[in-house]
């Protein structure tokens, strides 16, 4: 993948992560979107949660600022459950 931006995740700092950052699952029935890369979303949050700007704020060059919202809490909420409950 290209890097557009010096901050962004390099290919050796996603090698790392990429096998922490669960795949989406994908529905039984084979309908809806395809799933945005995680790379890209991944990017989008570290924008926001670096930056400290709102989700709406997130630039065109990322997912849409919900796809990595809502990413951004199921990750979160998977998160919390392992840690409730192991």
């Amino acid at each position: 993948m290209l890097v557009l931006n010096a901050r962004e995740l390099t290919d050796l700092q996603w090698a790392i992560l990429d096998a922490l950052i669960p795949e989406p699952p994908c529905r039984k029935d084979g309908r809806g979107r395809p799933w945005k890369s995680r790379r890209s979303v991944l990017n989008g949050i570290l924008w926001v949660l670096r930056t400290g700007a709102p989700w709406a704020d997130l630039p065109e060059r990322y997912p849409s600022y919900q796809t990595c919202h809502r990413r951004f809490q199921q990750w979160v909420r998977s998160l919390a459950e392992r840690l409730l409950f192991q």
